[in-house]
């Protein structure tokens, strides 16, 4: 591989919880080097460690080269803009806002890597899991040519509860996978919450959780699809049902997974040796934040388990297990993502790195 050439990055939204897993993350990242945070009007001007006083969530400590940064307006598009090369965003604004300001970004010719939903239906954005659907990133030349830029674009990540199910599903579907029912349970970091700042979830499970069960339904439709001229096409099937349930453990997302085929009914034994056998285009490329195996199956009968389990491969992995028969589907198993790293920041830095190696992402 040639020689690297770090890239600056910002991050916009700096201040929440998963701009905050962003600056753990980069803090000594290969490719790229955190040039400027931004966040909104009342962070401005502060340093870094002022405008989360109370507020940082993280067991790591700010890294020092943040903890004096002076933070930036977001809104403040040319000014952030002239400080990086690309920007990471995962702000906490209402869906119109983001995509005005994503697009803002984008159209000043500064590559968005994004961790919101707000663009993910938008049809020329490529919503990617790099070792499923590395491909969507080539409608970024139809999308640059929309909105007119050169270098400018928008990447997003997928929902973090789709990627407890969707990794284990994917290589399956050449058997002809026809129907999906999953329930998933969900950790509180996924609505930014710690248990101290969510009282009401201790000794409780809540049973439903505002627009999760049509992003788990509709999003792996997008993965699975496929580039027609200038638009992302969603696949059709499989049909997939989706209940998700909040739970009182701080990270991790666990689903509940049965599933039926319509052609070939492979064994418990084939799929297992699959799944231990997938590799994708980050294993290919050894991108930083890649997991050496991306899908880790477990023979014990109670694993995988959120508090066990979640940390795998950095956060990066994927546990599976409890394979089985159906007694309505044809088989049910376990699956398990870290949500605020694989299901977020993490999975916008795999994301960011995917389209470095791949010359979407690059010195201004």
């Amino acid at each position: 591989m040639e020689q690297i050439t770090k890239l600056k990055c910002g991050i916009i939204g700096a201040t929440g919880m998963v701009g905050q897993r962003f600056i753990t993350l980069l803090a000594d990242h290969p490719y790229f080097e955190i040039s400027v945070l931004a966040a909104s009007a009342r962070s401005a001007g502060m340093k870094y460690s002022e405008a989360v006083q109370g507020r940082w969530k993280m067991k790591q400590s700010i890294p020092a080269n943040v903890s004096n940064m002076i933070m930036m307006d977001a809104a403040d598009v040319e000014g952030v803009s002239s400080c990086c090369d690309f920007v990471f965003c995962a702000v906490d604004m209402p869906k119109a806002d983001i995509l005005l300001l994503e697009e803002a970004y984008a159209r000043a010719e500064t590559p968005v890597v994004s961790n919101n939903s707000a663009n993910r239906w938008t049809n020329d954005v490529p919503m990617v899991i790099p070792e499923i659907n590395p491909e969507h990133i080539d409608i970024i030349p139809s999308q640059r040519k929309r909105l007119g830029t050169t270098r400018g674009f928008i990447a997003v990540k997928p929902n973090c509860s789709i990627q407890s199910y969707v990794p284990a599903v994917t290589p399956l579907l050449k058997f002809g996978v026809s129907k999906i029912s999953v329930t998933t349970f969900q950790a509180i970091s996924g609505a930014g919450k710690t248990f101290e700042t969510f009282p009401d979830i201790v000794d409780n499970v809540i049973p439903y959780i505002g627009g999760e069960e049509e992003k788990t339904e509709k999003e792996p439709l997008k993965l699975w699809g496929h580039i027609e001229n200038d638009f992302i096409i969603s696949a059709s099937e499989p049909m997939i049902s989706a209940t998700c349930i909040r739970v009182p453990v701080s990270d991790g997302h666990l689903a509940s997974v049965s599933l039926s085929f319509k052609r070939i009914k492979p064994s418990a034994e084939d799929i297992i040796s699959i799944w231990r056998e997938y590799k994708g285009v980050p294993q290919e490329l050894g991108l930083p934040s890649a997991p050496k195996q991306f899908l880790n199956y477990f023979e014990e009968f109670n694993r995988p388990q959120t508090g066990l389990d979640r940390d795998i491969e950095k956060g990066m992995g994927i546990s599976l297990g409890r394979l089985r028969s159906d007694n309505v589907f044809d088989y049910k198993f376990v699956g398990l993502s870290h949500n605020t790293l694989r299901g977020a920041a993490g999975g916008a830095v795999l994301n960011a790195e995917l389209l470095y190696r791949k010359g979407y992402l690059e010195k201004k």
